[in-house]
Parts: structure tokens; C-alpha cells; sequence
């Protein structure tokens, strides 16, 4: 609309000519537009924005000690119609000006404060020289229209002459020492943590060896047993056929010793006994022809006897040879064996002997009338 002025968010308008009912020489409009009657009305603007102003001051401290302080002040003008109408009649035509003015009353106001304080408070305590800087210049923005939103001390420079180093020597020494020492916990720790692994490691790897050491064994013990179980077995079916093979043969050299004494030494004792035997009758046989000496009228009789007990006893003899005679008590058995028989042919002999000396009932008849052959003797077996 014709007339109708806005001023912007940040900006204070200011309206000037007319009648004006307040001190103010000039009407100041925020937040909303108003009519400017064009010719008999001038409207200019101020901004409201924030500003900043940076400050580079060489100080001297309560030490005499020169140092290069560098600060940044952020300050605009104030929303009150008095600090806007301050403003306005100080930087209306030129508001960069304001940078270059708070900038100007504030390296004043830090060379005053810093001449007050020591290189040690400066270091140590900057938020207390921001402090009393605001508030030492606090009065004199207010007079121009300015407040300050924030005061920061950028930097502070002993200008190489290595105080602030000095200062800092022993806390950097004592902040090394502890970064040091740190370090060597630190890599102590670490070193002790590796060690540990290894000895970890270690120590897992003995106990798998061991385990695949274990298994390993009982591994080959198996392949070892099941190699040897075919072997064994065949050993073993050998030894039982070698230990039957064995008792056969001891069977069978029991049954030869048997056939042995059964086919020889048992005819050969008989054919022993036999022997003895014939002796015997001889040394009988010898016996009785000196007794049919000395008795002369028994002569021919003894004669007859004594001939017939050789074969009495050879027919003995024989049925002994070709008989199977078990000998149980040894020569033992075989002399009472023998002895029997001459007790058997002596029984006969006086048999024989006492027949022949009764008297005969009849007349004998001679074996050669009869047409048989004379019977000299016979053995009962």
C-alpha cells in the first residue's frame, strides 16, 4: 500500500519529521509496519542483528610481563527504544562503526584488567578477566545502545618469551610422567595379557596334543589287535591242532609200548619161564635117576617115570608158549607161575608112582596090542 512501511524481523524502523510529542527525535517502529506520508515523513532502518567484533590488545601484566591477548565480543544493539534511539543517533549513517567502537572500549577495559591480574590468574582464571571486562564496560555500551551477549578469550601469547611455557613445564613434565608411566602400565598390562594368551595357547595346544596323542594310541591299539586277531586266531588253531597231534601221539606211543610188551616181552619172559622150566625137569629128571639107582628093585619103574617127566613138562612148556598169559606181579607172578606147573608135573609123577605100586586087578594089556601109540604124559591147561 502507498505509504504503508515494514521493517524487517531484525530491524528497527525509524520514522523522523512531524510533530513529534516524545524527547526521541525520531519515532521508532518494531514488529509492525506504519504509514510514511512520502516528503513530510523520512524512514531509515537500524539493525537489530547480532554483531561481532574481534579485539588483538598488548597487555602488561601485575608482573611487568608483556602478553598478546586476543578476544571476540558478540554484542548488538538493544531491543528497548532507549538503546535503539542511542544506537540510532550514534551509527544510524554509519553502523559498521559499531564493530570498530566495542571493539575500542573493550581492549581498554582488557589492558586495565590485565595490568590487575598475573600471568598465573590471567592463565588459570580467564572466565574471571571475561567477567570483569563485561562488567567494566558494561556502563559505556549501554550509553551507545549496545549490550553484549558474549565475551570469549580467544588466546593469550607471552610473545616468545617462554613464561607460559615455564609455567606450563612442570605440569607438562607431571602430565608426561603420568602419560609414562601410564604407557608402562599400560604396555605392562598388555605384555602380561600376551603372556597369558600364549601361556593359554600353550596350554591348549599341550592338552590336544595329549588328547590326539590319546587317541592316536588307542587308534593304533585297535589297528594292532585287529591285525593280530587273524594271526592269533591262526596260531591258536595251530597249537590246539599241535596239542591234539601231541596227545594222539601219546596215545599212540602208550598203545606201541603196550603192543610191545604184549607181542615181546611177554613171549619173551615165557619163552624165559619156559627155559627155567626145562631146567627144572632136568635137574629133576637128574634127581630121580639117582634115586632109581640107589633103589634097585624100583629101576625100571623110576626109568619109565623119569622118562615120562620130560615130556610132561615140555607138553607144559608148550601149552605155556602158545598161551596169552597175563603176568600181573612180574617175575614174581612168572616164577609162581612156573612153580605151579612143576608142582603140577611132580603131583602126577607120584600119581603115577602109587598106581604103579598096587597090584594091577588084570593083566595089562600092552598099547602096541591095542594098535595105539603109548601115551607118555599130558598137561591140563
Amino acid at each position: 500500500m502507498f505509504g504503508y512501511r515494514v521493517p524487517a524481523p531484525n530491524e528497527a524502523m525509524l520514522i523522523s519529521g512531524g510533530n513529534s510529542k516524545s524527547a526521541a527525535p525520531f519515532r521508532v517502529v518494531t514488529g509492525h509496519g506504519a504509514f510514511v506520508m512520502p516528503v513530510f515523513r523520512k524512514v531509515r532502518f537500524l539493525t537489530l542483528a547480532m554483531c561481532e567484533a574481534e579485539v588483538t590488545e598488548v597487555c602488561v601484566t601485575k608482573q611487568a610481563i608483556a602478553l598478546t591477548v586476543r578476544a571476540v565480543i558478540a554484542f548488538k544493539v538493544g531491543n528497548d527504544t532507549e538503546s535503539i534511539v542511542n544506537a540510532g543517533q550514534r551509527f544510524l549513517s554509519d553502523q559498521d562503526q559499531m564493530s570498530v567502537l566495542t571493539g575500542r572500549i573493550f581492549a581498554g577495559h582488557l589492558r586495565s584488567i590485565i595490568g590487575s591480574m598475573t600471568v598465573e590468574e590471567i592463565i588459570t582464571e580467564r572466565q574471571k578477566l571475561a567477567t570483569e571486562v563485561l562488567d567494566g564496560s558494561a556502563v559505556e555500551m549501554a550509553k551507545i545502545g549496545l549490550t553484549v551477549d558474549a565475551l570469549q578469550i580467544q588466546s593469550i601469547d607471552d610473545m616468545k618469551l617462554g613464561y607460559i611455557a615455564a609455567m606450563a613445564a612442570p605440569h607438562n613434565a607431571a602430565i608426561q610422567r603420568d602419560a609414562q608411566i601410564a604407557q608402562a602400565v599400560a604396555n605392562k598390562t598388555a605384555a602380561e595379557a600376551e603372556q597369558e594368551s600364549q601361556r593359554t595357547q600353550a596350554e591348549y595346544a599341550r592338552q590336544t596334543s595329549i588328547v590326539q596323542a590319546r587317541y592316536r594310541a588307542e587308534v593304533e591299539a585297535a589297528q594292532a589287535q585287529a591285525s593280530q586277531a587273524g594271526p592269533l586266531a591262526q596260531a591258536k588253531a595251530q597249537q590246539e591242532v599241535i596239542d591234539a597231534r601231541t596227545e594222539l601221539a601219546q596215545r599212540e606211543a602208550e598203545l606201541r609200548q603196550q603192543q610191545l610188551v604184549a607181542e615181546v616181552i611177554k613171549p619173551a619172559d615165557a619163552e624165559a619161564e619156559r627155559i627155567r622150566i626145562l631146567a627144572l625137569a632136568e635137574a629133576e629128571k637128574m634127581r630121580v635117576q639117582a634115586e632109581a639107582a640107589a633103589s634097585n628093585n624100583r629101576v625100571a619103574l623110576d626109568r619109565m617115570l623119569i622118562d615120562q617127566l620130560p615130556q610132561i613138562v615140555k607138553e607144559a612148556g608148550r601149552g605155556l608158549s602158545g598161551a596169552n598169559v597175563n603176568i600181573l606181579n612180574g617175575a614174581d607172578g612168572l616164577g609162581e607161575m612156573a612153580a605151579g606147573l612143576v608142582g603140577q608135573g611132580l603131583s602126577i609123577l607120584d600119581s603115577v608112582k602109587r598106581g604103579l605100586s598096587t597090584p594091577p586087578a588084570a593083566p595089562a594089556v600092552a598099547p602096541e596090542e591095542n594098535g595105539q601109540a603109548p601115551v607118555k604124559g599130558e598137561l591140563t591147561r
